[in-house]
């Protein structure tokens, strides 16, 4: 029988997969400046529906914004030998790394808090999130400078010890998918996100008092049920863990309602129709996104202009719950079931992996 997930652990050297001989040396920290990184999946969909409006004011509005986007490298010390087959040609798989640079509780820079396979099929008219925990117990291949790596961690080491393409490696050693971009967010910038949308609606499902709130005091209280959050309440709902027996499985979850709260809001004819909120809402989104050197957003915005919220499914990596290794507490991947639900994203077989996410 699966362990029950426990309390979430602190933001320690030891939540973040790095003992403490095991620093990470060549992993890029954060920047701290105003290109702090947002969410990506909100730019490239809102910019699917710029593109849904048409016309070529339309495509030269996503070239402006994609021009300002910043470039990194994932995939230039990925070995070509190590790396999965691609299978489905036309599919795309869009590895999405994100932390969380504001919150009181981060005391690491270069790690990544929330990691999403976005698996867009073939004919675009649907994607499939799946979120992978931070703490899945894996095997993280060696880094480039051979120092670190080379055993099994928390999934999230393979970024604080190689950067980018260590984390790349260890996704798609783990997942036995073939990534095709990257791209970097902060959860932070759910705040000026949401503000820049007049705030989005969402269905709380248990009360909870928030312990890392922008609140004076850092408390706030959250009641059940469905209601109306500015930027402030929305990033203090998604940024909460230590209030939840199930920890960042709690925190996946309200990513993820909140994600899709945006994207409803983003979509409706009140943002559509008003130039000034629909501007400042893509320039939140857009102003700090970072993404892999090859990515297209115009051709990916036309790509996906019919998408919408209704269109997306979120799913949790398969896992066993939580347990302990040595002094670490981890998640662990149910193996049998991740090997045969990732090989339906291999395949892009959309079917298969809708009957994986209800059950």
């Amino acid at each position: 029988m699966p362990h029950q997930p426990q309390l979430a652990e602190s933001d320690s050297t030891e939540s973040s997969g790095v003992t403490p001989d095991e620093q990470p040396t060549g992993a890029p920290a954060p920047k701290r400046s105003r290109r702090t990184r947002r969410i990506l999946l909100i730019t490239l969909l809102v910019l699917a529906l710029l593109g849904a409006g048409g016309a070529v004011a339309a495509g030269l509005y996503v070239r402006s914004v994609e021009g300002s986007i910043p470039r990194v490298e994932a995939f230039g010390e990925v070995p070509e030998e190590s790396r999965p087959v691609k299978v489905a040609q036309d599919a795309k798989n869009i590895l999405i790394l994100g932390s969380d640079t504001r919150d009181p509780a981060n005391t690491s820079g270069s790690r990544s808090d929330t990691i999403i396979v976005a698996h867009l099929p073939k004919d675009r008219s649907s994607a499939q999130l799946v979120s992978i925990p931070r703490d899945t117990w894996v095997s993280v291949p060696k880094s480039k400078n051979g120092k670190h790596g080379g055993r099994n961690a928390k999934i999230n080491a393979g970024y604080a010890w190689g950067g980018l393409p260590l984390m790349v490696q260890t996704v798609e050693k783990f997942t036995g998918v073939r990534i095709d971009h990257v791209a970097i967010v902060d959860f932070a910038g759910f705040k000026e996100i949401v503000d820049a949308l007049g705030g989005v609606q969402v269905n709380v499902e248990e009360s909870f008092t928030s312990t890392h709130s922008l609140l004076p005091g850092g408390r706030r209280e959250f009641s059940k049920g469905p209601q109306t959050m500015d930027g402030a309440k929305a990033l203090d709902y998604a940024r909460e863990r230590f209030a939840f027996k199930d920890g960042d499985f709690a925190r996946i979850r309200h990513q993820q309602q909140v994600i899709r709260a945006i994207l409803d809001k983003a979509a409706s004819g009140g943002t559509l129709a008003n130039p000034a909120r629909l501007n400042s809402f893509v320039k939140a989104s857009a102003d700090a996104v970072s993404v892999d050197k090859t990515m297209s957003m115009l051709d990916l915005a036309m790509e996906l202009r019919h998408l919408r919220s209704g269109n997306l499914t979120f799913i949790t990596s398969p896992t066993q719950g939580t347990g302990n290794v040595g002094s670490e507490s981890v998640v662990f991947a149910n193996t049998e079931g991740a090997k045969k639900f990732y090989d339906a994203v291999r395949r892009d077989a959309v079917p298969e992996i809708l009957k994986a996410a209800t059950k």
